[in-house]
């Protein structure tokens, strides 16, 4: 029902917004962004070994031409591949005798292939991916640590995210959109009705999906936060931590506990926050960027050299301070979210 009223709402749809991002586009989309923040270029290469004929090889420098990176673009499905969308470092950064060995990286995706009548064409909710997916390897592409166990992505759990979450910011704006987003047939550029109507979307029902990922967060630490020998009722246990969230009469035969496999076996242990804790770190990183412009060089110098650069080296906290100048706060989140006003 929720998408049914959305849809009314908003009158926008896959089939509307698609034709203007075919994946050529996106990908020099992303590439342009990436060369107006931090300096980046990327140049196809065809002699370096591939693991599959659909891949392809970028060789990236910065704006003197120094070596920064070698980029993998793996977009496709086929038989065999797994779904979903990772970023891989097949090589880390990392500084040897003197030698700053530069990283090998790839962005994993499943995109629609290209056919003989149509390009490859993405829905928005993929471009979003592949800037995420995109903002990984950045973290990558950037590191300048000693070692290897601490470059790039290897950071605390909770800042893994960070780098991924805030280039997808740049999806929603016009100035970026302007780049990339044309018609594959006419050229014509996205219309401001739809920038706006993208925008206007991405905040439906955002304050009950803003109580649901708190709620979740809330449950998880209350288990790992409870000495197991005070539980005597896992569905007493859950009711508990639901009450601060809790908006409607709760359905007696569910019991979450049971089946939310992420705060047990799945990686998340006591860590579900980090979800939503990405996301304040975002909003609040994004909103310093448009004080000052989506594409200023010296906020995007200090994003670099705070904290694309340092990798795991220092405290996330004192990494973003110093980027920041301060404590990131949810008043940006919920900004964003349009759950406070702006």
């Amino acid at each position: 029902y929720g998408e049914k009223l959305k849809q009314k709402l908003f009158n926008l749809d896959d089939e509307k917004l698609k034709p203007y991002f075919k994946l050529e586009n996106v990908i020099n989309g992303v590439f342009t962004i990436a060369q107006k923040l931090y300096g980046l270029s990327f140049k196809e290469v065809y002699n370096i070994d591939k693991y599959h004929q659909d891949v392809k090889t970028f060789q990236v420098t910065n704006e003197t031409g120094e070596d920064v990176a070698l980029f993998y673009a793996d977009f496709h499905p086929r038989p065999g591949k797994r779904d979903g969308a990772w970023m891989t470092i097949y090589k880390q950064q990392y500084v040897d005798k003197g030698r700053n060995e530069r990283p090998h990286i790839s962005i994993v995706c499943n995109f629609t292939k290209p056919t003989e009548k149509e390009p490859s064409l993405l829905t928005f909710n993929e471009v979003t991916t592949l800037f995420h997916e995109f903002g990984h390897a950045l973290h990558g592409m950037l590191a300048n640590t000693t070692h290897p166990s601490l470059s790039g992505a290897n950071v605390y759990w909770d800042f893994v995210e960070l780098p991924s979450q805030v280039l997808e910011n740049w999806c929603y704006e016009k100035e970026a959109l302007q780049l990339f987003a044309k018609h594959y047939q006419t050229g014509e550029p996205i219309p401001q009705a739809y920038i706006e109507k993208i925008k206007e979307s991405a905040n439906f029902l955002e304050g009950m999906a803003t109580l649901r990922q708190l709620s979740f967060g809330m449950l998880d630490l209350s288990w790992h936060a409870t000495d197991p020998s005070n539980i005597t009722d896992v569905k007493k246990h859950e009711e508990k931590a639901f009450e601060l969230t809790r908006l409607y009469p709760e359905v007696e035969s569910n019991c979450m506990s049971t089946a939310f496999s992420h705060i047990f076996q799945g990686g998340y242990s006591a860590g579900y926050y980090s979800y939503k804790w990405a996301e304040v770190l975002d909003a609040d990183t994004f909103e310093y960027f448009t004080e000052h412009g989506i594409f200023s060089k010296d906020i995007a110098d200090k994003f670099r050299e705070n904290i694309l650069s340092k990798g795991g080296t220092e405290h996330p906290m004192e990494l973003y301070k110093r980027f920041r100048g301060k404590e990131p706060k949810p008043d940006a989140l919920l900004r964003r979210a349009g759950l406070i006003s702006k």
